[in-house]
């Protein structure tokens, strides 16, 4: 998890994807590696999904591949089956949670109370994803949970807009945020991938 955190720190905006089309994959991801970005986390939220990782992880080496929307244990070990590089789930149960232990991949589960982060710090989980976001009170509610909790580091995710991004990383315990405006839905089905990079480099200035 170390490296994954490491990795996490240097590009602070993970952009958070769901893919319809596998054909977009390879443009895609290239597009973001043009913008800076080497880091994406890919929805199961469509069949295109572990096809599009699939093609990731063979053909682009330097990229760091995350499986977003993880919700059972054949998920979790199908990711490690294809070799992502790490999971994130949007909540996490118990029978998930120790899976997650049981599994080799790196993980982020996630949280959206103290009472969950508390339940996922004694399994041994120390980076967690806080989600969704700013439904769930954003910058203000991360804070009053990092207070009691300085030993979680947080990655934010869900409604943050680029605009808000540059305050959610002055938060000490947040090590990066995701955002989906990276790779945004029109961008994306209409293939545009010079908005991609550009988007991508916005959030690397960030």
């Amino acid at each position: 998890m170390k490296k994954i955190l490491s990795q996490l720190s240097d590009v602070q905006v993970v952009p958070v994807i769901t893919i319809h089309d596998t054909n977009d994959a390879l443009p895609m991801a290239e597009a973001l590696l043009k913008g800076g970005c080497n880091v994406v986390e890919i929805t199961l939220r469509s069949d295109a999904a572990i096809p599009a990782i699939k093609t990731i992880i063979k053909n682009m080496p330097d990229m760091v591949v995350g499986v977003g929307t993880v919700i059972t244990t054949d998920q979790i070990d199908q990711c490690a089956d294809i070799g992502a590089d790490f999971i994130v789930t949007p909540g996490t149960s118990a029978r998930l949670a120790e899976h997650l232990v049981k599994s080799a991949i790196p993980a982020i589960p996630g949280i959206s109370t103290a009472g969950e982060a508390v339940t996922l710090l004694e399994y041994g989980f120390e980076v967690q994803k806080f989600f969704p976001a700013e439904a769930n009170g954003g910058i203000p509610a991360l804070k009053a949970l990092s207070g009691p909790l300085p030993q979680i580091t947080f990655m934010p995710t869900g409604g943050i807009k680029a605009d808000m991004v540059r305050d959610y990383l002055d938060i000490p315990s947040v090590v990066a945020v995701g955002g989906s405006w990276v790779v945004d839905k029109k961008s994306l089905a209409t293939q545009n991938w010079a908005q991609i990079t550009l988007n991508a480099q916005k959030a690397k200035s960030l």
